[in-house]
């Protein structure tokens, strides 16, 4: 089992940035391809970024596509999110997602583990 703790939310004006982390432990060698989703308040899961395991290959919602960035640190089992120009759209609970093959994708059923989620709340 691999287990995943998000971090580095908080409340940020518009404009603003966060970072998020994601913190491996378990069997993180189960853990290849990684990535962020996101869920606002009354709506579905989305996808927000992937990383396939090497870093070579990353993938990106259009929303959010120019200013965010994701990338990790296979050394620490470490994954990031760096985030910046936030909007007020880009609220919602992210969380830290971990899938056993290697290649990015975005598409909810690729992934096994899932962290709990951090709250990210942009203000207008």
């Amino acid at each position: 089992q691999v287990q995943l703790v998000e971090s580095g939310g908080g409340s940020v004006q518009a404009g603003g940035s966060l970072t998020l982390s994601c913190a491996a432990s378990g069997r993180t060698s189960n853990a290849y391809r990684m990535a962020w989703f996101r869920q606002a308040p009354g709506k579905e899961r989305e996808f927000v970024a992937a990383i396939n395991w090497n870093s070579a290959r990353t993938v990106y919602a259009d929303s959010v596509k120019g200013r965010f960035t994701i990338s990790r640190d296979n050394a620490k089992n470490t994954l990031y999110l760096q985030m910046n120009s936030l909007k007020p759209e880009d609220t919602a609970v992210y969380y830290c997602a971990g899938g056993r093959l290697g290649g990015a994708a975005a598409v909810r059923d690729e992934y096994d583990y899932w962290g709990q989620g951090t709250q990210v709340t942009v203000s207008s």
